[in-house]
């Protein structure tokens, strides 16, 4: 068999195996802790960091005793929201002490988004606050938002950034097919699943069409099939259906059916995280088994 260059290993060496790499669990459950909206947004109305800081915990606490395996820290109420290197330098500076507060006070896993596809202030955030991976709305190819701008992917520069920061230790989950978007005509979902795996992410995201929004299953099952890295829910996961997606992904990132009663606005209710994470918890025992029958 021929030898792997040096250099490919080199590349390929910060990319997970598994999601059980940095989470520890199989099938882990990520929550996601909504921000308040940060100085500059149109919903900010001066009540300071203190009072973000504040909530984000208040939301953490409820998702983490509720039994999730990681937390991801998000601009959610940011909106509408600006694309890509054009979030401005004071809510990414807020974002990043509240994720480091987040850090700071769980010990799992954290991860950062930016919406509308903050690529490198993504990696910025998560490198001040000592978060572990970012979600990557466009890593390749080419979509048109919601608020209107035609936006593609930072593979080039992020990747690049990371390396020159020395962060490849964070990791990089890239969506496709992502939410709030369409695509540019002829980007289909096995294209595009070949594109960003091929420019570097560790797992992909699959999502519906908009926030709380569940994919369909078929695009779900196809996503699996297609995909050579771990593959997670994005969007619209809930106690109802997260055992159905599981079957197929590797893992889910949840925020809106987490929230009292199912409102997006609201903070997350630990009885609702306990009942998602009941339903989640016969499925990771089953994968267990099936795991150790077969080194039987």
């Amino acid at each position: 068999m021929t030898r792997v260059p040096e250099w490919k290993q080199e590349m390929d060496r910060p990319r997970m195996k598994s999601l059980a790499d940095l989470f520890g669990v199989p099938k882990p459950v990520i929550g996601m802790v909504h921000l308040w909206p940060l100085p500059g947004a149109p919903g900010y109305t001066g009540y300071g960091m203190q009072t973000i800081i504040a909530h984000a915990l208040l939301d953490a606490e409820a998702l983490i005793q509720g039994g999730v395996d990681a937390l991801m820290v998000e601009n959610m109420w940011d909106l509408p929201y600006y694309v890509g290197n054009d979030v401005k330098p004071e809510a990414m500076t807020a974002q990043a002490v509240a994720a480091a507060e987040v850090v700071k006070n769980f010990p799992v896993p954290v991860g950062i988004n930016v919406i509308h596809n903050g690529g490198l202030v993504c990696l910025a955030i998560a490198l001040a606050a000592g978060a572990r991976f970012i979600r990557v709305c466009i890593l390749t190819g080419a979509r048109l938002w919601d608020t209107g701008e035609f936006d593609h992917g930072c593979a080039a520069e992020l990747v690049r950034k990371r390396k020159e920061l020395r962060a490849e230790g964070i990791h990089i989950f890239a969506d496709v097919d992502k939410k709030h978007s369409v695509a540019f005509p002829g980007l289909d979902l096995a294209t595009h699943i070949e594109w960003t795996e091929f420019y570097g992410a560790d797992a992909l995201i699959v999502s519906g069409r908009m926030t709380g929004s569940a994919p369909d299953i078929e695009k779900v099952r196809e996503a699996k099939g297609r995909a050579k890295r771990p593959l997670l829910i994005g969007s619209g996961t809930t106690a109802e259906n997260v055992a159905g997606f599981l079957e197929y992904a590797d893992g889910i990132i949840i925020g809106s059916s987490l929230k009292k009663d199912g409102v997006m606005e609201n903070p997350v209710d630990v009885n609702r995280v306990r009942a998602l994470m009941d339903k989640v918890r016969p499925v990771r025992e089953a994968v267990a088994a099936r795991a150790s029958s077969s080194r039987a």
